[in-house]
């Protein structure tokens, strides 16, 4: 506790000290849980974030619930920037496959719905961290982390977070997205067969969202996640509401959330996101170029 008590008055903005903060904590015993599983409105103007982020430690936070695309969209930006998608998720099914020592344990959760402990998320956390510091990386964009107040004290005390983007979806389109998900159980390819088209009500506008099919050869191949279904898919946004919903609140009071309402799939979404990020579109240069 001495150790927990330390961390939460000290500030960092130092990378390198987060590994070994997560390593301190843990080891000590934490109680909270972990899960691990329309266009932008006139009021959201494009963030203003003073020098480009290129050249420099950038240290994001991405929160939205479970399936609302954070990956997808955190490991875009992470190419674009050139710094780590660290996605807890992933840590945690990548220690699922490894059939390690956890693995029994994960996999019993992970196909209830239910949550890993801090405990647990930090330890591969801060594996993750002190790998890629031994490799050069600098700054970091995090996706899944944290998900409670406490999880967010905890990284305020040995780390400065720069930003927060909250990715926001309609509930119905959420639902249909996380139960259209597929993987390929050759290539490991990530595709979504669900064809998400909501007409405008209740002055909601329309959403349209294609599919992402695979290519023909690995169109035999798909599998759903053993927790993707309609009843864990609910308990995890019961979850989120109920945990992470205070996290937004704790970020916003900071001055550091960026609320981002998805308007559809990624060629609607993406230029947005970019724009509101203050972010040069790529695509825009190529097509300068051309």
């Amino acid at each position: 506790m001495a150790v927990l008590n330390r961390l939460l008055t000290r500030r960092s903005s130092s990378f390198s000290s987060l590994p070994y903060a997560l390593r301190c904590l843990s080891s000590s015993s934490l109680n909270s849980g972990f899960e691990l599983r329309a266009p932008l409105s006139p009021s959201h103007s494009p963030l203003r974030r003073g020098p480009d982020p290129k050249g420099r430690n950038v240290q994001w936070v991405f929160l939205g619930c479970p399936g609302v695309g954070k990956g997808t969209y955190a490991s875009r930006l992470s190419r674009l920037l050139g710094v780590p998608h660290i996605s807890t998720g992933d840590l945690v099914r990548d220690e699922l496959s490894s059939h390690g020592p956890l693995a029994p344990e994960l996999s019993e959760i992970v196909n209830q719905g239910k949550l890993v402990s801090d405990e647990i998320i930090i330890n591969l956390l801060s594996k993750r961290l002190e790998a890629g510091e031994a490799k050069g990386e600098a700054g970091f964009i995090l996706d899944g982390f944290p998900r409670t107040i406490r999880q967010a004290e905890i990284l305020e005390g040995v780390t400065d977070i720069d930003l927060v983007i909250n990715l926001k979806l309609r509930e119905e389109a959420l639902l249909a997205k996380c139960l259209g998900r597929r993987i390929c159980s050759e290539c490991g390819g990530n595709y979504n067969v669900a064809c998400i088209d909501i007409k405008a009500e209740d002055g909601s506008p329309e959403m349209y969202m294609a599919p992402l099919l695979p290519p023909p050869h690995c169109a035999s191949k798909l599998i759903t996640r053993a927790d993707d279904t309609e009843e864990v898919v609910k308990e995890r946004l019961r979850i989120y509401n109920e945990m992470t919903r205070p996290v937004e609140e704790f970020y916003r009071n900071r001055g550091k959330l960026l609320e981002f309402d998805l308007p559809g799939g990624i060629p609607e979404s993406w230029p947005k996101l970019l724009q509101a990020l203050n972010l040069d579109n790529p695509e825009d240069s190529k097509s300068a170029a051309a």
